[in-house]
């Protein structure tokens, strides 16, 4: 079959997974996103097409935007009229496209002469629902997935092609650039391709080449990142790396094995569990055969869950740290069941075990396709019911000058644009040192005039004792899953 009858079935596949979760979210809530945090890159991007600048609220430079790549791409959709969801949507669309292709295309070459393991990677890929979830929820996780595992699956392909050229190095160098650009922790890639530029190449000063080739792409955009960083907020690394690891920190007194088995169980979550034996046992006989392109990708996966079981141990939102490693893991996996699955044997009881393995893995892939759209439609839900229902009571019922303290700041900076206090410290990295103290927070708010707060009433407990109760959403969901509904309080310092 031609590359292009190939492509198109799988834009048709592609356009029918995304339309599917976006159609139901629509039906229950309207069009929306399933985190307050997507309503951030929307901000950044609106204001960057219409004020031409870098800021959350207008006329306020700021690091606050994780990717700044990603907003710059949904800032186009503005421009051209299309956002904040049209854009943003055909976005992720594409995106889940170019998963299926990029599954395609790489397990051809890893498997030449068995196009139905190219089919069901591709296939594999459009229906994962962590990968749909992601592409349909506003947030840069797809595109960095996208580009991380375009990276590592050059490796792969190296494992069973011949030696790469000193362009290729240069250009995969370029792309972990880009990938910072995306999000921070793509400097993690830096490593496994290094690796690989070593492990890979043939003599050594063919090594030496290829390592310079890919430092040098690099180094081009990664200068370029740290000095955006620095020229906005006057720190290297964006608000947002501060930030979420001095909220959290609290959860790295755990023990280190609960935190390190949450993670590795996020991606197990679906078929990623099916393909599990398939990881292993790739993993297994690449190591034994030194096929160090399998090997160093596996071992990116194994270091990026652990990694965030060392820095930011959280799981919510269904994981979505941990979906940048998920595409990696189900591909290697999947090579292990093509080249583990006696599908045609002769003998019945591996026959039988191989078709079990394979069927039941699909209706799974289907069945949690399934559930992941009924958790997008509640996910998206709570957030168009809870976070921009009051940002909207907020735009229409406080002056336009007002001075508002909240924790999530996306809906209310798009749609109320006012003086934000932001207790996550996105936009107010000075919060950052007493992210968690709600007495040094409180004499922040009143240092800094504020006049509104707008919370859940759990997360700040003393924060609202003895405020005045001026709204409360009335979102059926979040008050069945959480008990509880965003509220609005009126500030009077002391």
């Amino acid at each position: 079959m031609s590359d292009r009858k190939v492509a198109f079935i799988f834009g048709i596949l592609a356009a029918v997974s995304v339309s599917a979760y976006l159609v139901a979210s629509a039906a229950q809530s309207g069009p929306g996103f399933p985190l307050d945090d997507a309503w951030i890159h929307q901000t950044y991007a609106r204001n960057l097409a219409t004020l031409g600048e870098w800021s959350f609220i207008p006329g306020e430079p700021s690091a606050g935007s994780t990717s700044p790549l990603w907003s710059l791409l949904l800032s186009i959709g503005h421009i051209l009229g299309l956002g904040p969801y049209v854009w943003t949507y055909l976005l992720g669309g594409v995106i889940l496209w170019a998963f299926s292709l990029l599954a395609f295309w790489a397990m051809s070459r890893v498997l030449p002469g068995r196009p139905a393991w190219a089919w069901a990677a591709g296939i594999l890929f459009l229906f994962e629902w962590h990968l749909v979830w992601a592409a349909v929820s506003g947030m840069e996780t797809a595109l960095f997935t996208l580009v991380a595992a375009a990276i590592l699956m050059v490796l792969i392909m190296l494992s069973y092609s011949h030696q790469a050229s000193q362009l290729l190095w240069l250009l995969l160098g370029l792309l972990i650039g880009i990938s910072v650009w995306v999000r921070p922790e793509g400097l993690t890639l830096l490593g496994p391709i290094l690796l690989g530029a070593l492990l890979l190449s043939a003599k050594t000063r063919q090594r030496w080449k290829s390592i310079l080739a890919v430092l040098l792409g690099f180094i081009l955009l990664f200068g370029l990142y740290l000095m955006f960083n620095r020229q906005l907020a006057g720190e290297w690394w964006p608000n947002t790396f501060y930030a979420k690891q001095a909220e959290y920190a609290i959860l790295r007194e755990s023990p280190l094995p609960g935190r390190l088995l949450q993670q590795f169980t996020l991606p197990l979550i679906g078929v990623g569990l099916f393909l599990l034996p398939g990881f292993i046992i790739a993993l297994w006989d690449a190591t034994n055969r030194m096929q160090w392109g399998i090997v160093l990708p596996a071992m990116w996966v194994i270091g990026h869950l652990s990694l965030y079981a060392l820095r930011l141990p959280v799981t919510y939102q269904h994981g979505r740290y941990a979906i940048p490693a998920i595409p990696l893991f189900l591909f290697i996996g999947l090579i292990g069941m093509a080249n583990t699955a006696k599908l045609s044997s002769p003998v019945l009881l591996p026959r039988f075990i191989s078709r079990v393995w394979v069927t039941t893995s699909g209706a799974i892939l289907l069945g949690f396709w399934v559930i992941g759209l009924n958790a997008y439609v509640d996910d998206v839900t709570i957030i168009e019911t809870e976070m921009v229902d009051t940002a909207r009571w907020i735009a229409e019922n406080t002056e336009a000058n007002a001075i508002i303290a909240a924790h999530d700041i996306g809906a209310i900076g798009y749609f109320a644009p006012r003086t934000i206090l932001d207790l996550a410290g996105l936009v107010s990295p000075d919060v950052v040192p007493f992210i968690r103290d709600e007495t040094r927070l409180s004499e922040y708010i009143n240092d800094q005039g504020g006049q509104y707060l707008m919370t859940f009433p759990n997360w700040y407990p003393q924060l609202i004792q003895g405020r005045e109760l001026i709204y409360q959403s009335n979102g059926q969901l979040s008050f069945e899953l959480a008990g509880e509904n965003m509220s609005v309080y009126r500030w009077f310092a002391p």
